[in-house]
């Protein structure tokens, strides 16, 4: 399954329901949407259990894999992700 601009579209508006004030896609769904089986998208603004909802939201509303990781606190691989990645909000 390709990953479409409304997966993306509607990626935004979840995580504008869900209060996030920075999320970037990065991964696949970036570099070759034709070819990607998920979305790989970094976020900040929510932590805890609701990141987990939001996941299982986008993944029930999209029809398509999530993956999900939290741009706070920075580490390593949210910075990289930051520098790589299209910022979406």
């Amino acid at each position: 399954m390709a990953v479409s601009e409304q997966h993306i579209e509607k990626s935004i508006a979840i995580a504008k329901e869900y209060g996030i004030h920075r999320l970037i896609l990065f991964g696949s769904a970036l570099e070759q949407p034709e070819q990607a089986r998920d979305i790989d998208l970094a976020c900040d603004g929510i932590e805890g259990w609701e990141l987990f909802e939001f996941a299982g939201r986008l993944e029930e509303e999209l029809n398509i894999l999530v993956d999900i990781i939290p741009l706070s606190p920075p580490t390593p691989f949210s910075r990289y992700v930051e520098s790589k990645g299209k910022v979406l909000i």
